[in-house]
This record gives C-alpha cells, structure tokens and sequence, in this order.
C-alpha cells in the first residue's frame, strides 16, 4: 500500500503535488518523493521519512514544472529503509520516464531474469516498482516504430506491461515530452481516481490513489480508472483513454475498506465511511447471536479506523459508545512499523486510557481487524489495568489467515495470530473474555450493498484465494522463508536493538 499522484496542471505543481502527499501520508510513512517535468527535463527530489521531513524549501524550488508525479512508501515484503528505494524511479532509455507505482508485482524473480537475459536492461535496486518501469520502458521500445511516440505505441506498451506483470498495481508515469500516462492492473486491485479542474487556462487533470486527495485539491472527481485501462493526458492537455487487457475483471481490495483508505475516500464507487457503517450493523447482528447484550455495559473503538464501525455497532444494539482510548497522533501507525518489537513497544506510547470509561465495567471493544494481535492483546491489557471487570473484543473484518502478496506488510503465515488457530484460542491469546468476528459474506455485503454489479473482490488475507491465479503455496513458502532467513539484528546508536529486513524487495 502506497500513495500516488500525477497531475498536468496549467501552473507550477510542486506545492500541489506535497499538498497531495500530506493528504496520503496515511497510505505511506516510509519514504516520500516528487518528479516534476519541464519541457523534455525532470526534476526530482526523494528520501526517506515523512513528507514534511522529506522535503524543505530549497527542495520545492527545485521541482519547477507544471505536470508531476508523486508518491509516499509503505514498507511491505521487508523493504528496507534505504532511500535508493524511494520513488519515483527514472530511465532514460529509450525515452525519459519516471515513475510511480502503488501493489507489489508477484512475478518479480522471472521478470528481473528476463530483463537480464532478454530485455538487456539493468536493475539497480531489490524494488520490483523499479522492475515494472523497466517493462513499460522496453515495452515502449518494443512497441515504437521510430524514435517519436504517439497513442498507438503508448497503448500498446501498456498492453505489454499486462501480458508480462502479474500482482497488483496502479502506476503513474511521466514521458518526457509527452505527457503523463496511468494505468491499472487487470484486476483493480488497487484503487486509482481520476479528476479535473477547469481554469482560465485550461482543463488540469489529477489522479491519485484516493478520492480524497482530489476533494481537498480542489478538484472534481470524474471517475475511477477501470482495471486494465490506461489513461494519457498529453502537453496539450488532451485525455486519452483505452482498454489495455484481455479480459479485464474488477476485483478492488477489500482490505482498503476494511482499514487502508481514509474514511472520506470514495473508492471504485463506493463510500469507504459507508461501508464501515454496514459493517457495524453485520458485526452487530452476529454480537448478539454469540454474547448476551445485557452483559456489555459499553462499546468502545479502537481509534482511529474503526470509529464508524464501532457507532453503528452501538447504535443497533441499542448500547452506550463512549471513547475510552485517546491517540497519540504524533506516533506512527502500528501496523506499518516494520519490525515486531518496535510494533509492540509502539501501542503504550500510541494510545492512552480514560480510566472512568473502564472502571467496572463490562466492555467491547471493537476494532477494524486483528493482524498479528499484538496490538489486540497491549489494548485488552490497558483496558483490565483501567478496570474493566470484563473485556469483549470485536473485529469488523473476519480472521486474516493468509499473507497479502499486493502490497500490504502481511507476508508470513507464521505473523498472523489467526494462522492455524481457533476463535477461542485467538481470544485467550490477546487476553479477551470473548472474541467476535465478521463473517466474510456479511463483510462482501457491506461493501456490495452499495454497489450491487460489484461481482468480485481480493480477500486473499481472509480466504487464501489469489485473485491474479499465480500465487501458489510454494510462492508462499519462498517469501516466508527468504524474510526469515534475511533478517539481521543490528545495534542502533543508541544502544537499542531493532530489526532489518535485508535484500527483499520493496513494493509500491
């Protein structure tokens, strides 16, 4: 999970496109960078951190350009924290291109031997973003009949780039000289938007990973860009637009409703803030089939993600909701924190109790899903130590069992609390009295009951069912085996020991 952007504007884009950033620091803490174009010259600025640490003054005046594309990392399959993996990434063969990208391609080791074997290109960093750029860049070669490009070629590259990746990916892409070009994979496993905003000047164009960058941008959302499709805004701002898949079928992660995406985003459709509001009523109907309402005093949530969840939970069980944990919003989020120590040392300074909302009470506490259940078990604890006589636990998403390979840091079996245990072992793990999970089709139902022709889905975390059809269990069983034979314990200058995630590759 990552945050793009790319724009063609009618002015200067650099304070947009940070602007644009800050808005999808949730989808990314990592690292942060902007490429803007200039005539036929890019220029970039990228590093590790937060935006606002990534970038200062001096930086923004040298990102000149009136298109650009950005993006914020999240660390996933073990990426490191090197910022030679920061995006975007840049060639210069056979034309200038630099690009962005939000998944994790899962034929990474066949495509890097073929661009050494066949393609004759050049990987320098274990990022499989940097793999894709070089596909679409042989692909335009491929495909380009002379040194100039035109739609045809654009298109049919793109094209290219779907027979040969396989995974999850929505990238943005800067063609010097020519404009800016997005696409998404045939699945539209991650989301991408795309919006306008008339000026005296002209039409500009903004796409980005979630609705909510082009509201706050001043832009009007037009529509979602629709799996295997490729979207071309040229120097003259033109928008052009063409089916690049066989056989595209849109099955959107279910996960960025459950937890990833901003409450306020709309996401292929569908409202994110509404669909945790279904939620809440389907985890409702099957509380009180499986705990007694007369024994729940009052409904807590987990802030901040499963807040409307939680509300509606108590609302139709007819149940007090109060807030008894305050965050930190100075803490970075726990499930993107690399490393299971620093996740688990992270919850105390992260969220806080409001003791009187604990004292003697019987209490459910309600929460958007349970990942590795640290977290779970550090909030059931603060909650006995507040008081509580009694702690129930609800999750808004059912037991996520299977590693996500498009993207999200689940990688390994063997991390997930859920992996070859039962309900009630889950809830003696993380402490809770009784433990309550959303079914699977009710969780499809909340986010259907919004769109009805939504036919398909990726729940591959919660049902082990790949929706690209590559992801075998020795795929599996290579991915946990090189995160476990790859991690080294180094002593940082404190004195403090932490964990790095070597020579793994680093999804957008």
């Amino acid at each position: 999970m990552c945050g793009i952007l790319g724009v063609v504007a009618t002015s200067p884009v650099n304070q947009l496109l940070y602007d644009g950033l800050m808005v999808l620091q949730h989808r990314g803490q990592d690292a942060a960078g902007i490429a803007t174009g200039q005539g036929d010259a890019f220029h970039m600025h990228k590093g590790s951190g937060l935006v606002r640490d990534v970038f200062r003054t001096r930086n923004m005046r040298a990102l000149p350009g009136s298109m650009g594309i950005a993006h914020c990392r999240y660390p996933t399959a073990g990426s490191s924290s090197d910022s030679s993996e920061s995006q975007p990434f840049y060639v210069n063969s056979p034309f200038g291109l630099v690009l962005a990208h939000n998944g994790n391609l899962t034929n990474t080791e066949q495509l890097q031997e073929e661009m050494f074997r066949q393609d004759l290109r050049h990987i320098n960093t274990n990022s499989d973003s940097e793999v894709l750029l070089n596909v679409l860049a042989h692909e335009l070669q491929e495909s380009a009949k002379s040194f100039r490009l035109d739609l045809d070629t654009i298109f049919a590259a793109v094209a290219g780039v779907h027979r040969r990746c396989k995974g999850a990916y929505a990238v943005v892409v800067l063609i010097a000289g020519y404009g800016l070009l997005a696409f998404r994979d045939p699945h539209g496993i991650r989301p991408l938007v795309i919006g306008t905003n008339e000026t005296d000047k002209g039409t500009e164009y903004l796409l980005a990973s979630e609705s909510v960058a082009l509201d706050t941008l001043g832009f009007r959302v037009l529509r979602d860009v629709e799996p295997g499709e490729a979207i071309f805004v040229d120097m003259a701002h033109q928008m052009h637009s063409r089916q690049c898949a066989q056989n595209p079928v849109l099955s959107p992660c279910i996960f960025e409703y459950v937890y990833l995406a901003r409450p306020d985003s709309v996401i292929d459709g569908v409202s994110v803030y509404e669909t945790r509001l279904r939620m809440g009523e389907h985890l409702a109907d099957k509380v009180a089939r499986e705990i007694r309402i007369e024994e729940i005093d009052v409904v807590i949530p987990i802030p901040d993600s499963s807040r409307p969840s939680a509300m509606q939970l108590a609302q139709r069980l007819g149940l007090p909701y109060r807030e008894g944990y305050v965050k930190n919003r100075y803490i970075g989020r726990t499930f993107i924190m690399p490393g299971q120590s620093t996740r688990k040392s992270s919850v105390r300074q992260k969220l806080n109790t409001v003791a009187q909302e604990f004292k003697g009470k019987r209490v459910l506490l309600v929460d958007d899903s349970i990942v590795r259940g640290t977290t779970s078990h550090e909030i059931v604890e603060m909650a006995r130590a507040a008081g509580a006589l009694k702690v129930y636990f609800a999750s808004a998403a059912p037991p996520v069992r299977y590693p996500n390979v498009y993207g999200i840091d689940m990688p390994t079996r063997s991390e997930l609390i859920a992996t070859g245990r039962d309900v009630e072992e889950i809830a003696r793990e993380i402490g809770a009295d009784a433990l309550v999970y959303q079914d699977l089709d009710a969780l499809k139902a909340s986010v259907r009951e919004l769109r009805p022709s939504l036919s398909a889905f990726d729940c591959s975390c919660f049902d082990g069912l790949y929706v690209t059809g590559d992801v075998t269990p020795q795929y599996l069983d290579a991915i946990e085996q090189a995160r476990e034979g790859k991690i080294a314990t180094t002593k940082t200058d404190d004195g403090d020991s932490r964990q790095l995630h070597l020579n793994l590759k680093s999804a957008g």
